[in-house]
């Protein structure tokens, strides 16, 4: 649990890490064949979450807050192709986050986004907020997945 309290930013991000960390957690000690694994009908794995946040960190940092690349798309697939590697998604997750907490760090949470959000600007804080309960959402996935693939539990 993030003990940070010095500014809102720092506050905000050191919550939002702790919950993409717990994520992270989840695949430790694990093979290849286990973060792989399907245990639920809508085909979620442990490397498919990791592989979908990886998406929704480009998507909503660098497209939405900072502008890049309107046309751009993203895909938030589950599947993860056999020549990624568990090291490689989670190296690339850490990098997108890392990416994502210098674009916040760069603006105010006052400043809005570049591109809109549906219809309309809305705050860098909004998006850090959206980002912290869909990675506190996806951890509680990753919990119950792990529990089913080897009986672990806890943070």
């Amino acid at each position: 649990m993030p003990r940070i309290d010095t500014s809102e930013t720092d506050t905000a991000l050191a919550f939002l890490d702790f919950a993409r960390e717990c994520v992270v957690k989840k695949l430790d000690g694990l093979d290849d064949e286990q973060v792989r694994q399907v245990l639920v009908p809508s085909g979620t794995s442990l490397l498919g979450l990791v592989q979908h946040m990886v998406a929704g960190e480009r998507y909503w940092f660098a497209h939405h807050v900072r502008g890049d690349d309107p046309s751009a798309e993203y895909d938030f697939e589950m599947v993860v192709p056999e020549g990624r590697t568990t090291s490689d998604l989670v190296a690339e997750y850490r990098t997108a986050y890392a990416e994502s907490n210098a674009i916040v760090r760069e603006r105010s949470l006052d400043a809005v986004t570049a591109l809109p959000v549906v219809d309309r600007p809305l705050s860098v804080r909004w998006v850090v907020a959206h980002m912290t309960s869909e990675t506190a959402r996806h951890a509680g996935h990753a919990d119950i997945l792990r529990e089913l693939i080897d009986g672990t539990t806890g943070r």
